[in-house]
């Protein structure tokens, strides 16, 4: 019956969705599109992409869309990271390519372009961050034939929705299959305590000694990044011999954009403090950190994806490293294995990816290794022999974010900035 009824909305929905979408025959739908970023792109299938070949074949029946979360496909993040490699995928393997950006910064917004997506023609919804557990929860349903990919979205995001006043903040209290369609979604997280780790102990090793954390604002995967980032700055310190040196500041900015008033917090910590680099973990947040760091010569580390690119444009080799989480990686991943008919190894699980390998670049959480800022004392083979013994259990990263780590060094904790 549960089944029966979601096919009936999902087959209203999209009536519903055509006769508002007007007369005359056209099958697209415009997406909706802010002044920043460029309008929306559309990668046409091949004109004869099956030919003798399955996968070709079957890429060309794939209509990939994306929805972009509170920011846009320039953010040097999720949303960049997700536009780019869908669209990537898309031209290589001759499958269509949409994305749609939500008219507000709502849940009702961004399922109204869950909605457009799906009445232009996608079966395939790519939703990067934990922003799209309400949609999860309230689209999945409707649509049992579209497949669902929620990036960085946990048990934990969607029980929270799902459950709503009560909710006990456990998930493992809850069945989170009783939320959402598990039959047509697929989400994964990630260890972001792995990466934030490797950045700590990067910068300790590359002789910073007064660091800082400006978090967007204090969920899961912000707080692990954080967690992360002083377990590996001290025990760089330990090995070194100087946890009596090394001192975190750590705040949130309850925000994932910079503006003036956390221009001026990081202006504080750079030149009153003297911090010498700020992890800015929290999408566009790093504005107000490099804009801050580039007044006194300070560093900045990124945060999801490589951000030197856009880092560095505030002053040349800003950033030491960016601690990065794999989401071209999964995009790839997910997508071919939809090509070649490997989706029901996927569906209805929600993963947690972090290291599978020795090999740096085979892993979902990782330094970039073209533009980190390599020294003497922490070179390529160093960050090798990191990775090696983090993926072999030598060393062990908690990821409880119930409290700030036990530590040596000092770190300073002053919640929100706002």
């Amino acid at each position: 019956m549960k089944k029966l009824v979601s096919a009936l909305l999902a087959g209203a929905m999209v009536l519903s969705l055509a006769a508002c979408g007007g007369g005359g025959g056209s099958s697209s739908s415009k997406p909706a599109a802010g002044s920043n970023p460029p309008a929306a792109g559309s990668t046409p299938a091949g004109s004869d992409p099956a030919g003798s070949d399955p996968a070709a074949s079957a890429a060309s029946e794939m209509k990939i869309a994306m929805v972009t979360d509170s920011g846009d496909i320039t953010d040097q993040s999720f949303n960049q990271t997700t536009y780019e490699t869908a669209k990537a995928w898309s031209e290589a393997n001759g499958a269509s390519f949409k994305y749609f950006k939500p008219e507000k910064d709502t849940d009702e917004a961004r399922n109204a372009s869950i909605d457009q997506a799906i009445a232009d023609g996608a079966n395939i919804i790519i939703l990067p961050g934990y922003m799209f557990a309400p949609s999860l929860v309230a689209q999945t349903g409707l649509y049992p034939d579209v497949k669902f990919i929620g990036l960085d979205v946990g048990a934990g995001d969607i029980c929270e929705k799902g459950v709503g006043e009560g909710y006990t903040y456990n998930p493992a209290d809850y069945n989170v299959g009783d939320y959402y369609n598990t039959e047509n979604t697929y989400c994964a997280t990630y260890q972001e305590e792995i990466s934030g780790y490797m950045a700590g102990y990067a910068a300790v090793k590359l002789g910073y000694k007064h660091l800082g954390f400006l978090g967007g604002m204090s969920v899961p995967a912000v707080q692990r990044f954080g967690y992360g980032y002083v377990q590996g700055a001290d025990a760089a310190a330990a090995e070194m011999g100087i946890t009596g040196d090394v001192e975190v500041e750590f705040v949130y900015g309850n925000q994932f954009y910079g503006d003036a008033d956390i221009t001026a917090y990081m202006d504080t910590w750079y030149k009153s403090k003297n911090v010498e680099v700020v992890f800015a973990c929290g999408g566009g947040i790093y504005t107000s950190a490099a804009e801050a760091a580039a007044k006194v010569g300070g560093k900045v580390i990124g945060v999801d994806a490589d951000q030197s690119s856009k880092i560095n444009e505030y002053g040349a080799d800003m950033t030491v490293t960016s601690a990065m989480k794999g989401l071209d990686a999964t995009i790839n991943m997910m997508l071919s294995d939809i090509r070649d008919g490997k989706w029901a190894d996927h569906v209805g699980k929600i993963e947690n990816l972090g290291m599978v390998s020795d090999d740096p670049g085979e892993n979902y959480v990782q330094l970039p290794q073209a533009t980190t800022q390599w020294g003497d004392n922490f070179t390529q083979d160093d960050y090798l022999q990191l990775v090696k013994d983090i993926h072999g259990g030598k060393i062990t990263i908690s990821n409880d974010i119930t409290a700030m780590p036990s530590v040596t060094i000092k770190v300073n904790e002053y919640g929100n900035i706002k």
